[in-house]
Parts: structure tokens; C-alpha cells; sequence
């Protein structure tokens, strides 16, 4: 004979899969890496819910680290977290606007890494998740007949000053500079 579970129990753990539903819902429409900042040139989806009105499907960041949304104008974003921006969105628009706005944010398109030196098409090439130098490299085109594979650095953003030697199967992060050297022979 089965075991009934009284009300309480029935309704605590109701409560509990509901809250515990929220809470993956939020996080997954904050954006997959909760330490990403953005910054300029990335391009952000801002769903406001049950206010298609308010959201904004892409919106790019400028080159001084904002985005403009509907009633509430210029948002500076630029090192911010995609949780961070939902917050402060959900803070101006509860400022006089909606009484309780649920704000999801993600980041629809990063910022360009570029490939530079010898390849075969140096350039900026879109990042995407799990991106390596040897793949980025692949984007350029491939090495070409003068590079060497043992000269390559990569330059991460806000940190110009310090080329690191990488290996092809390093990861590469958006705004990421990889440079591939010469070899002599």
C-alpha cells in the first residue's frame, strides 16, 4: 500500500521544483558564462517579460560602453556581467515604469578576436564558445609558408602590455589578439 504524503509535504515540494525552475530560467537567460564582461562591439538581447514593448532583440555596444533601451535611454554596460545589467535594467525600470519587471539579458554575438602575423587572412573573426588559437587560426585561413608554430603570443584585451605564448589547443576569449610569428628558415 502506497504511502500518502500529508499536504504540507505535497506543497513544500510544489514550492520548491516551482522556485527551483525560476532559478534555472533566470540563470539561463542571464548568459552562459556568469564572469563574462561585456564591453564594446558585443551584442546583447534584453527580454523584458510580458513587455515585448521594453525588450530589444540586439542591441550593440557602443565605444563608450553603452546600449539604448526603450523609455529608460543609455545604459552604461561595459564591465558589467549580463546578471548585473539585468539588475540595474530592472532597477530603472521599477523606477516609475513597471511595478515588478523581470529582466533577462545574454550576450547574442561577442566581440571580434583578430588573428594577425603569418596567416593567410589576418583579420577579426567572430568568437564563439570554446573557440582555440588553432581554430581562430583556421578561421584566417591557416598558417602561412613563413609561420611557426612555436611564435605564437596572444594579447588579451586591457592587457596590451602582455603578449603570452600559447599553444593551438589554448581557449580564446572575445577582444583576444593572437599574433603568429615568423620562423627563419
Amino acid at each position: 500500500m502506497a504511502q500518502r504524503l500529508p499536504r504540507c509535504s505535497i506543497f513544500c515540494l510544489l514550492l520548491s521544483l516551482v522556485l527551483m525552475g525560476a532559478s534555472m530560467a533566470a540563470s539561463h537567460s542571464s548568459g552562459g558564462d556568469k564572469d563574462y564582461r561585456i564591453a564594446p562591439e558585443d551584442v546583447l538581447s534584453v527580454s523584458v517579460f510580458d513587455e515585448p514593448d521594453l525588450s530589444v532583440e540586439e542591441a550593440r555596444v557602443s565605444v563608450n560602453g553603452t546600449i539604448s533601451l526603450p523609455l529608460i535611454g543609455p545604459i552604461h554596460v561595459a564591465g558589467m556581467t549580463t546578471r548585473q545589467v539585468a539588475a540595474k535594467i530592472r532597477e530603472l525600470l521599477a523606477d516609475g515604469y513597471l511595478k515588478n519587471p523581470r529582466v533577462g539579458v545574454s550576450v547574442v554575438e561577442y566581440r571580434f578576436v583578430y588573428v594577425s602575423g603569418a596567416v593567410k587572412q589576418p583579420g577579426g573573426y567572430n568568437y564563439q564558445d570554446g573557440l582555440t588559437v588553432q581554430r581562430a587560426i583556421v578561421l584566417a585561413g591557416g598558417l602561412d609558408e613563413r609561420a611557426s608554430e612555436d611564435k605564437i603570443t596572444i594579447t588579451h584585451e586591457g592587457d596590451e602590455d602582455h603578449p603570452v605564448r600559447v599553444d593551438m589547443n589554448d581557449l580564446v576569449r572575445p577582444g583576444d589578439v593572437i599574433h603568429v610569428g615568423e620562423s627563419f628558415f
